[in-house]
């Protein structure tokens, strides 16, 4: 009786069994009681089992089922000088490590992240996105991150790993030389640089990033309210043309209103109005005047170009300095090029402005002299 009652103060079944999402490491709880020597430990998988003997990091277990003997605690055999005669109960801290992928970690640019545009200068910019994140090296992470946290949970490692993922993101944007508009197309590529540098941090602690994501990188409320104004610029084309249509769809509307005291006027106005312009603008019946025709519009501005070479991004460059260049041979239809409001680089040959400087024949030799 006095021996069951003091086999049963032992340990001699540890094993851990997780059902939250966010717990990485988990420490067995003794409650006072020892750990009997031939206790058997399981692992799971997606698990680690480290052993920390009087403060010191001892034998690290993966996935299996164990019988705690000499034989498989070697580091604790050592710390212990055991003997292979040994049969006695021992104490010693358990921790079950989480080795799974925690997803759908968060992160994002708490301050915007000052870069320098090829085309608008300084720029203000702004990120966020996800990332997974799992324990490569249970012993590592236990010394460096955990230390005697009985339940450490996702969230008290996450904050320091957005800090390392916002310094990084922002090295990398302000050296990449993408332009901003291309930006949206590119943060796949992006994405990698930034997991490939934040890597060694990580694993510092024992750590590994396999997926990171940039879900979106904006400019500043201000900026794009001035991008969208030339936006719709660009698609209004001729604005003579679409001041005088906007004014007939303003007309158009008050005259179409019931019960409007000025929709005869405005609709008589019309009339007469576009009667003009179908005579060519001849006097009317009534003795009205011709309408002076707007001027002509404005003529198109050159558009300027950036080059793409060797990861490099050069310019602008106008369309003749780029007809010069195609002349010598270093400008070619598989050059890459970028101009304002266009989508993403694309081979020179394939624009149609461009594919022109590639047509034009070279002047004949000088005739003979004499």
């Amino acid at each position: 009786m006095v021996f069951d009652f003091l086999k049963g103060q032992f340990v001699d079944v540890i094993d851990w069994t997780d059902d939250t999402r966010d717990t990485m490491v988990w420490r067995f709880e003794r409650h006072g009681n020892a750990i009997m020597y031939g206790a058997k430990l399981t692992v799971r998988e997606g698990q680690a089992a480290v052993f920390i003997h009087e403060g010191q990091l001892a034998d690290v277990f993966g996935p299996g089922l164990y019988m705690l003997e000499t034989n498989n605690m070697p580091i604790m055999t050592a710390l212990q000088h055991w003997d292979h005669g040994f049969s006695s109960p021992f104490k010693s801290e358990i921790y079950f490590i989480n080795t799974t992928r925690f997803t759908g970690m968060k992160w994002g640019t708490r301050n915007p992240i000052t870069t320098r545009d090829p085309e608008f200068g300084p720029v203000r910019l702004r990120a966020f996105g996800t990332f997974t994140m799992r324990v490569t090296d249970p012993g590592r992470f236990m010394t460096e991150i955990v230390g005697t946290d009985g339940e450490f949970t996702t969230e008290e490692i996450s904050v320091h790993l957005r800090d390392v993922i916002v310094q990084e993101f922002s090295r990398v944007i302000a050296g990449s030389g993408i332009p901003v508009l291309d930006m949206a197309a590119n943060t796949k590529d992006l994405g990698a640089i930034v997991a490939k540098a934040i890597a060694p941090a990580v694993e510092a602690y024992g750590l590994a990033v396999p997926d990171f994501y940039i879900e979106n990188i904006s400019l500043p409320e201000e900026v794009e309210k001035v991008l969208d104004k030339r936006t719709a610029m660009g698609v209004a084309g001729d604005l003579a043309k679409y001041t005088q249509f906007a004014a007939a769809e303003a007309m158009g509307a008050a005259a179409s209103t019931p019960n409007s005291g000025m929709g005869a006027g405005i609709g008589m106005g019309m009339g007469m109005a576009m009667a003009q312009q179908i005579g060519g603008g001849q006097p009317g019946p009534w003795g009205t005047s011709p309408v002076a025709a707007p001027p002509p519009p404005p003529p198109p501005v050159d558009r300027v170009w950036h080059i793409a070479d060797n990861g490099q991004t050069t310019g602008p460059f106008a369309r003749a300095s780029l007809g010069q260049m195609a002349g010598s041979g270093q400008f070619t239809r598989e050059t890459l090029v970028w101009t304002a409001g266009q989508d993403g680089w694309k081979p020179a040959g394939s624009i149609a402005e461009l594919a022109q400087l590639f047509t034009i024949a070279p002047p004949p030799p000088p005739p003979p002299a004499g």
